[in-house]
Parts: C-alpha cells; structure tokens; sequence
C-alpha cells in the first residue's frame, strides 16, 4: 500500500475516464477512491441531473465546493471530479492547495465516443453533443492546463493510461510519503 503526501485530484472533461482510472488507480496504490459527483448526490440526496433541473447549476457548485474541500482533507485519497470542477476559482484554489492535479487529457472523437454510450450528464442533455464538447474543450482546456500533471487519456484500454500516470508518479518526490 502506497502512502500519498496529499490526495491526487483527476480533472478533465465529462468522458476522459476520471471515474474508470481513479478506481483502478486507486486498486493500484491500495489508496481510497472518491468520486465527487457520487458524494454530492450522496449528500444532496438525489443526482447530479435532478440538482441542476430542480434547483440549478448555481446550487450544484455551491454543494460541489463544499464537498470538494470536505473530501480534501482525507489522506492516501484519489479523486475524481466533475469536469466543472476545475473551472471554479474558489474550488482549483482549494485543490491547487490541498492536492496534486493530475488532468486526463481526452481528444474530442474519444470523449465523443464515450459520452455517447450514457445520457446522465446535465450539460449535454440539450443539444449536439459534439458541438457542446467542442466548446468546453476551447473553455476548458487552458485551465485544465494548469494541472501539476497532463495524461493524455486515449482509446484503448484504462489500464494504459494507469500504466502512464503511474510511471509519471513514480518519477517525482513529492507524491508518496
């Protein structure tokens, strides 16, 4: 079992795999895995769609933040966030302080390819998806930039792109204990 100096946060757009990699990133290390969006509708009692279509996107980040910085304070804890999460000043200032940023960097035919196999997400429900991702992406992409840590997250299987970000991780000092 590995022994982290501070959380790892996996950020990056709706599809790029925060989920699928940070549990198996997790198994890895032998380290918790949390998925903000999972303790959010844990916490808000209802999901993530149902937040934004009875109160609002306003509400959701504010429950977001809050969560966010209470999951912070866990050791030995993978992350996955919301691809919004990032983007919210209040929110990037907590982990940038808090946690070591690892951005899964996804092009858009595969973020394309893997939202499509599920409608659960809120910002995609109305409209083309393609066209929607397209924009995020341009919105997106220089804050995800900002990450201490850039895995492109490409088709072919998760255990890959583990591969990568583990052989990243092993090459630094200041992210095991």
């Amino acid at each position: 079992m590995a022994s982290l100096q501070k959380p790892l946060v996996l950020i990056g757009l709706m599809g790029a795999g925060k989920s699928t990699i940070g549990r198996r990133l997790a198994d890895t290390l032998g380290v918790t895995f949390k998925d903000s969006d999972v303790e959010i509708e844990e916490a808000a009692g209802c999901s993530v769609s149902d937040i934004f279509a009875l109160y609002s996107e306003e509400i959701f980040r504010d429950l977001e933040q809050r969560v966010i910085k209470r999951l912070l304070k866990e050791k030995n804890l993978i992350l996955a966030t919301g691809g919004g999460s990032f983007m919210q000043p209040a929110i990037r200032d907590e982990i940038n302080k808090k946690a070591t940023t690892v951005w899964l960097r996804a092009e858009l035919p595969v973020l394309l390819d893997r939202v499509s196999k599920r409608d659960t997400r809120p910002l995609l429900a109305k409209g083309n998806k393609k066209k929607i991702l397209g924009k995020l992406i341009k919105e997106r992409y220089p804050v995800y930039a900002e990450a201490d840590i850039v895995i492109d997250s490409s088709e072919g299987p998760h255990e890959k792109v583990v591969q990568q970000i583990m052989k990243v991780l092993k090459g630094r000092d200041d992210i095991f204990a």
